[in-house]
């Protein structure tokens, strides 16, 4: 359910910057690198089925709130640590290398501007308030490693549960997205209390403020998926779920006041189609907790092949995603056509990217990494059907939903 779920995701978001963001961007104005590679074509009668391809992004941080959880769930803190770093690093490093190359060839302006953001993307750090990231796409990193991070603080503590975690973010998160919203209602998009909450969207997004609700939305999800939740975790999952809906409603509003071409759409659209996503993974989770004590049957190859595909994917898709539409729009191909092509093309270079580059990349870190001490090992998975109700991080918990980050 995860893995082609989250390909959908990463597909809308690709959709999202191609078809819409390459040429809507000029109503706000925002400066991106992507821009210098982009062909000059528009899709101006699709804006109504791609301006919020977007909420791919929300969709990805609640699979991953799921996901963490459940490798926080079965692994020690170092075997976590690890296994993040082996995840992540090395697609990010061909990703980011691949996308320097791309707009170093077909480019413009100094080369000296992309070393920074290189060296970001490299790390993964964020890339604070100013300065740019080497592709835009690369700030939902940044709240990622910071969740990251907080998992594993917890996990370090032994004392801090996955519910106190869930319920921590929760509250956190929601109060800042409760104050957006107020001041959406309040406030024009021309008036500075309103762009300074927009502001900590992206740039700031390392502090999960916005984002986090939808973190700990998954994590509800996780431990809805091995136990029944009592009546308060249920209001907090609700509440997750609201601030959620906040968060995109305020990201929406922006767009469509101001971006002339989706004036006539409608906010509710993208909450819609998050909502659908959360729906299908808390009628897994259902599934996954009455099978449990049952075999779980494997889930197909081409599945996991998607799932596997889906990280590269989201980091090539716009930057080198534009370089192949102007190479082919110029080869002569329309729009419309290019794009479809691109998409296929991206498809089968990040499944070579996946099958054969990352591993490789992964099994030179392992080795490097081998080469400082002993490796942590995953804790062995005990016999429990349920979880207990005070979970802890370090516990382990059998979970039968898979999915290709896990």
């Amino acid at each position: 359910m995860l893995d082609p779920l989250r390909f959908a995701a990463a597909l809308g978001v690709a959709i999202f910057h191609q078809m819409f963001w390459s040429w809507a961007w000029t109503s706000i104005g925002v400066p991106g690198f992507e821009r210098t590679v982009a062909a000059d074509v528009l899709y101006p009668s699709a804006a109504p089925f791609t301006w919020f391809g977007w909420v791919g992004v929300e969709i990805f941080f609640v699979i991953s709130g799921f996901v963490i959880a459940n490798s926080a769930s079965t692994s020690s803190p170092g075997a976590f640590l690890l296994g993040r770093a082996l995840r992540l690093y090395p697609a990010v490093w061909v990703c980011a290398t691949a996308t320097l190359l791309v707009l170093l060839l077909f480019g413009s302006g100094p080369a000296s501007e992309l070393i920074l953001p290189y060296i970001h993307a490299m790390l993964m750090v964020p890339k604070g308030v100013t300065g740019q990231w080497l592709d835009e796409v690369y700030w939902t990193l940044a709240a990622e490693t910071a969740f990251y991070g907080l998992v594993f603080c917890a996990m370090l503590t032994r004392r801090i549960t996955l519910r106190q975690l869930a319920f921590g973010l929760t509250i956190y998160s929601t109060i800042f997205n409760a104050i957006a919203l107020l001041v959406l209602s309040c406030t024009t998009s021309s008036d500075l209390p309103y762009l300074v909450v927009l502001m900590f969207r992206v740039p700031c997004a390392a502090f999960l403020l916005s984002h986090g609700c939808f973190f700990a939305l998954g994590i509800w999800l996780f431990i809805s998926a091995n136990r029944e939740l009592t009546a308060r975790e249920k209001i907090a999952l609700a509440v997750a779920g609201i601030s959620g809906a906040a968060e995109i409603y305020f990201f929406a509003s922006f767009f469509l006041t101001s971006i002339p071409a989706i004036a006539d759409q409608s906010a509710f659209v993208p909450i819609m189609v998050w909502a659908a996503a959360v729906l299908l993974i808390a009628l897994a989770a259902r599934r996954n907790r009455h099978a449990a004590g049952t075999a779980s049957p494997e889930a197909p190859a081409y599945l996991r092949i998607l799932g596997l595909i889906t990280y590269p994917l989201y980091l090539t898709h716009n930057v080198i995603g534009a370089a192949i539409i102007r190479a082919l729009v110029e080869a002569g191909f329309d729009a419309t056509s290019a794009l479809w092509i691109a998409l296929v093309l991206l498809v089968l270079v990040c499944w070579f990217i996946c099958a054969r580059i990352e591993p490789a990349v992964r099994s030179a870190l392992t080795r490097a990494l081998a080469h400082f001490g002993k490796l942590p090992k995953r804790l062995p998975a005990p016999r429990r059907s349920v979880l207990a109700r005070g979970l802890r991080l370090p516990r382990p918990v059998p979970v039968k939903l898979t999915a290709a980050a896990s």
